[in-house]
């Protein structure tokens, strides 16, 4: 019996549904904002303590984050959170998105089990540490030319 793209997809969203939020699910199989940004003004990657590393590039325009974008090697959960805080850093000036914390994560997308946690954190330091690299690079432009590239 062949499945078709369509069911395995309401197959797929209704296994995670047992163990993810509706939002968890949304943001996991239809992550935005994926991908990186060539010429960015921010960047930032981190491997977090369960092995996932999730990249984080902003490009910002006086101090206000006009687009951010994420990839990640990690699972379902991770993810959800990169998609999550890319989402929720556009549009923010910087000093109020480099608040933007682990707890602020779990609460957009309804909570994570205790074991998922930690992916919150992971999307929220990494998007803290593209925005000081922003801060670090902004002042001398020209410096970023000499570190080593994304």
């Amino acid at each position: 019996m062949r499945v078709s793209r369509e069911e395995y997809q309401q197959m797929l969203e209704s296994e995670l549904s047992k163990t993810y939020s509706s939002k968890t699910v949304d943001h996991a199989l239809k992550p935005r904002n994926m991908g990186r940004i060539e010429v960015a003004s921010g960047y930032a990657r981190i491997t977090g303590p369960c092995g996932d590393t999730m990249e984080i590039w902003l490009s910002v325009d006086n101090k206000v984050i006009g687009e951010a974008t994420f990839m990640t090697d990690g699972c379902v959960t991770t993810i959800a959170a990169g998609s999550m805080v890319t989402e929720m850093a556009k549009g923010k000036p910087l000093d109020e998105a480099i608040q933007i914390g682990q707890q602020d994560i779990l609460e957009s997308l309804d909570g994570l089990s205790e074991e998922s946690r930690h992916c919150a954190l992971l999307a929220s330091n990494t998007l803290k540490e593209a925005i000081i690299d922003y801060y670090e690079y902004s002042r001398d432009k020209w410096k970023r030319s000499y570190k080593k590239q994304w």
